[in-house]
């Protein structure tokens, strides 16, 4: 059974929009607060993103019957909070069933001993979907502007940042490591699980592979002006690669023998089921084998649209954007486009794109959504004169400056005040970048493709809340002081001698 939210209040429970928050902490937890308060106290805002919430319960699972689980509201009190705060899941079971002003705002009392256990919390985060939380993130938006006193015109800045996914540094041979491990894991797993003996012996199989790995990882080219030691170097490291690729392929080959014969003999729609990912890890063998093969023993070189970077998160990227002391990042671009509050309108992760290629439809998709976007900054990298056409015939006002030699009309275009004013007021978008950063986008530890862009969806949304709650703090602030001002101000007065 499953309710957005308790109308009912549970004994000794404040109601959301009542409870007490601490104006005075600069802590992110208290600016995530302030920020859901107003987002919860809202009622048209309010019951929008309840009518989202519904959506990430699955189509089959009726949720007026059952055990009772977890409120969606506190699911997306639970997300926002991980993502913003950078908190593993053991840390966010412990703020969740021991902080009180989070157990507050999740609708549960100071006398409610009701805790969640650490499976129940990633099941339930799980349900959170991309589409869902980019819809709340408008919601989040519009409701920031009405209480900010927004201008009706925004003028918007664009850019983009690598999301690094968790996975190790990629070479050929640990990518084949990886591979192998897992198929004789899985598949020494399966078999144990239907009766048979047929590789029992799978930690004895995997030390062999790895004495074979970790004999090739050692040896390294040789530097020695002997052509003759040079050669005989060389040739060590392509036996120890033949080697090394011969044992692996001969397990492979057992376990495609054993899928087979288990496809054949077991009609049962769990063996099939378990039998898929074991099929996968056989496809990254085979690919890695035929690599090492082409690269060490015949010479050639690996083309880059033929490498995969992680067998695990396959959608990871390897990318150079040319920053002094990082030569190379493993993840994905993500581009934001934020307005002058630094409210995050849209973003898009960026698969196999680059920003030339995403400058337009960015801003499309944000116009959609807020088509008051009249103005819009970028830096050189999103530059191209089609791209300067098409933003040009939809936006008022394009910060788009030029790469290479500027002729006349552009130095007189990028020397005007008003662009001149948009390339000064661009950096602000590297300090949400920055933001997002440190506030746990640096790196996604979800895992797949739809992990990472929920989690990355999941980090936008929270980082509005929280601009939003810092916003609103600085104002409730701000209110406290002039009220002070005043009350001393009038003390002073009545006790003035006559």
């Amino acid at each position: 059974m499953r309710k957005i939210k308790e109308e009912q209040l549970r004994l000794g429970a404040v109601p959301i929009s009542q409870i007490k928050i601490d104006i005075e902490s600069r802590d992110e937890i208290a600016k995530l607060l302030l920020g859901l308060q107003a987002i919860y106290s809202d009622p048209v805002s309010r019951k929008k993103a309840f009518e989202l919430l519904e959506k990430i319960l699955p189509s089959n699972v009726n949720r007026h019957t059952g055990r009772k689980g977890m409120e969606l509201w506190q699911i997306l009190v639970l997300g926002l909070f991980r993502a913003n705060c950078n908190w593993d899941i053991d840390h966010l079971r412990e703020m969740a069933n021991n902080h009180l002003k989070i157990r507050e705002m999740m609708g549960l009392s100071p006398l409610d001993t009701r805790t969640f256990k650490l499976q129940t919390i990633k099941d339930n985060l799980a349900l959170l979907t991309p589409e869902v939380l980019d819809e709340i993130n408008v919601i989040a938006v519009t409701a920031a502007h009405k209480k900010l006193g927004s201008e009706q015109e925004i003028k918007g800045k664009c850019d983009s940042f690598v999301v690094e996914t968790d996975v190790h540094y990629p070479t050929d041979i640990n990518l084949l490591f990886d591979a192998i491990r897992k198929v004789i894991e899985l598949i020494s797993k399966l078999c144990t699980g239907l009766g048979l003996t047929e590789w029992r012996q799978s930690r004895h199989i995997l030390r062999t592979i790895k004495k074979k790995y970790r004999k090739v990882q050692k040896l390294k080219a040789s530097t020695s002006k002997n052509e003759e030691k040079r050669q005989k170097r060389e040739q060590e490291i392509i036996t120890a690669h033949r080697e090394y690729i011969e044992i692996v392929s001969l397990y492979l080959n057992r376990a495609k023998a054993t899928l087979e014969s288990l496809t054949r003999g077991y009609g049962s729609e769990n063996v099939f089921l378990a039998l898929l990912p074991i099929e996968k890890f056989v496809k990254h063998a085979e690919r890695q084998i035929d690599q090492i093969y082409r690269r060490v023993i015949l010479g050639e070189t690996i083309p880059h649209s033929e490498k995969v970077f992680s067998i695990f998160e396959e959608h990871t990227e390897w990318i150079s954007k040319g920053k002094a002391g990082v030569p190379q990042e493993l993840g994905l671009n993500v581009c934001i486009l934020q307005d002058q509050h630094g409210l995050i309108l849209h973003h898009r992760v960026m698969q196999g794109e680059r920003d030339q290629e995403i400058a337009v439809p960015i801003v499309q998709e944000t116009q959609e959504t807020f088509s008051n976007l009249n103005s819009c900054s970028f830096d050189k990298g999103f530059w191209s004169p089609d791209n300067r056409e098409k933003l040009g015939n939809i936006l008022n006002e394009v910060i788009l400056p030029k790469k290479g030699r500027l002729s006349e009309k552009d130095k007189e275009e990028q020397s005007s005040e008003s662009f001149t004013e948009g390339r000064r007021q661009h950096p602000t978008v590297e300090s949400s970048i920055h933001a997002l950063e440190n506030h746990g986008l640096d790196r996604c530890l979800d895992h797949g493709i739809h992990g990472f862009k929920r989690y990355i969806s999941l980090s936008v949304l929270a980082r509005n809340i929280q601009i939003l709650g810092h916003k609103l703090q600085q104002m409730m602030r701000k209110k406290l002081k002039m009220i002070e001002k005043i009350k001393k101000s009038k003390a002073s007065k009545a006790y003035q001698p006559a």
